[in-house]
């Protein structure tokens, strides 16, 4: 007997508890700060020097890199783990799923990660980490080795679409899976918040784990508006129990 595809869209909510702000809550980024999220659009990005400096200092500054899974993450690894099969599809850029212990090969990041960079020219690719260390020996907006372009974190900036062959992976798991959990997203964001509707199409068991109310939680199974780092873990042991 095969035992059942657990599908989890997880949002900057599961990441909170590692210190990593997420962007459309009370406290959010862009609630405090409307201005910051030109640093991560694309044509002000492309079109304004300025604005790449300021988006290389707040690189530098941001916890993401130093940041370590929490609970939340460790107890989905720990599902996959048990033998369940699991698929991530993260909204988040942070790679924690994999750091907590999630194959690699099992995440599909929709929103690109910020431990890579990429040349807006020649697509080629380096470590977050080396042009970090570029910037802090004073180069304020460092171009690419390759070709002199313009370097950009690996994410998807508004603006840009998503990876066809990403989406499209998540749009197959979304329609196969049987359980399929929204973990710590606002679900407004598109086209990741419509897997879900996708999911609930095909008659899976939808459970969404937020603090706030989002526009699914009418089709949904269950709403669990309990801290993420608390609720999520007895949750996925609970799943996992009924799939063995």
């Amino acid at each position: 007997m095969n035992r059942p595809l657990v599908a989890i869209l997880s949002g900057a909510g599961i990441s909170t508890d590692s210190g990593i702000p997420d962007y459309r809550g009370p406290n959010g980024l862009w609630r405090k700060d409307p201005e910051a999220e030109k640093l991560v659009t694309y044509e002000y990005y492309m079109a304004d020097p300025e604005i790449r400096r300021r988006s290389w200092q707040l690189r530098r500054r941001n916890r993401t890199l130093q940041a370590e899974p929490n609970a939340a993450h460790r107890a989905v690894a720990e599902l996959e783990k048990s033998g369940t099969p699991v698929r991530v599809l993260t909204q988040n850029v942070d790679g924690l799923h994999q750091l907590a212990g999630m194959p690699a090969r099992k995440v599909l990041e929709l929103h690109g990660s910020a431990r890579s960079v990429v040349c807006t020219r020649c697509h080629a690719r380096g470590t977050m980490e080396d042009a970090l260390a570029r910037v802090e020996a004073g180069e304020a907006d460092p171009e690419c080795r390759e070709c002199g372009g313009i370097l950009k974190s690996a994410t998807v900036m508004f603006g840009e679409r998503l990876d066809p062959v990403v989406l499209g992976e998540a749009l197959a798991i979304s329609k196969a899976c049987t359980v399929f959990l929204a973990v710590g997203s606002s679900l407004q964001v598109q086209p990741a918040a419509g897997l879900v509707g996708v999911a609930a199409e095909n008659d899976a068991h939808l459970i969404i784990v937020n603090a706030e109310p989002t526009p699914y939680d009418e089709l949904a199974h269950e709403v669990v508006r309990e801290p993420i780092g608390t609720a999520l873990p007895p949750l996925l042991d609970r799943l996992g129990r009924t799939a063995r």
